[in-house]
């Protein structure tokens, strides 16, 4: 049975933000604090949406489009800025009347976590960043590179098939090849540019101290994105933050092994996943 409620749209710091309800706050879940999913780079919210069927059945859980990705505005004059993004998660919260909720932010959406976390909102209670970037000015680049977002952004737009998009994405299943050709050219080129350049001028280690609400840092076992000296920089930094990793996964870790990514979890957001 699905846990899907609805997709809406709320104007929250004035913009359109879209996003994806699922569970509600029935029964048990009425005891929990909401979680805020927040994608990566290129996923619209729809793409995450197995995963949200799972938090649904034991969480108010909302699923975002990132501002320029999915069904949430953009535009050419739009602020694509981390500091933009970060206020859009808080000020949807603050919109949807939110009193307690967790942030789960992949990649690009952990650093938004880190950056809205900095200013200890009210009613955030939880922090999860799954495999982040750790990238900045000085720093190693992140792994990824431009080209490979640019090149099949341009290909969904083109229009394209599973097949056609199995060559950037050859581990995927075609279910998820389908729904990344399908919704891939809802990503505004300027804003990915914008973030994936800022994955190298933003220095989100400066957030890090900041951040007084429990953490955890999630790690992608097959990936290059954390390594074992950014996981020890960060636990010099974050005073309360637990470390988790997911065998056989890559950056991509609930595509990979998706229930290791729940398992990874444990009872860390007031409930398992599993």
């Amino acid at each position: 049975m699905t846990t899907f409620l609805y997709g809406a749209n709320v104007h929250a710091n004035g913009i359109r933000q879209h996003y994806l309800r699922y569970g509600g706050t029935d029964g048990a879940r009425a005891q929990r604090d909401a979680v805020i999913i927040v994608p990566g780079i290129t996923s619209p919210a729809i793409t995450w949406g197995f995963v949200g069927e799972r938090f649904g059945r034991h969480f108010d859980t909302y699923v975002l489009d990132v501002r320029g990705r999915g069904l949430s505005e953009a535009s050419d004059s739009l602020d694509y800025s981390l500091d933009a993004q970060a206020a859009d998660v808080l000020a949807f919260a603050q919109a949807l009347g939110l009193k307690r909720y967790s942030i789960v932010g992949h990649s690009m959406g952990g650093r938004i976590g880190v950056r809205a976390a900095r200013t200890k909102p009210a009613g955030l209670t939880r922090l999860v960043m799954v495999d982040p970037p750790v990238s900045g000015p000085g720093r190693r680049e992140y792994p990824s590179k431009l080209p490979w977002y640019v090149d099949s952004m341009a290909l969904a737009r083109k229009g394209c098939d599973l097949e056609a998009m199995r060559a950037f994405c050859p581990t995927w299943t075609d279910e998820q090849l389908r729904l990344r050709a399908e919704w891939l050219h809802t990503c505004d080129e300027r804003a990915i540019i914008t973030s994936f350049n800022a994955f190298h001028t933003d220095d989100v280690h400066v957030d890090m101290p900041a951040v007084d609400v429990p953490c955890m840092l999630m790690v992608a076992e097959r990936g290059d994105v954390i390594r074992e000296e950014d996981i020890a920089e960060i636990k010099t930094l974050i005073a309360d933050v637990q470390v988790t990793h997911v065998r056989d996964a890559g950056h991509m870790i609930p595509w990979d092994n998706e229930e290791g990514f729940y398992q990874a979890f444990g009872d860390f957001l007031g409930a398992s996943l599993t």
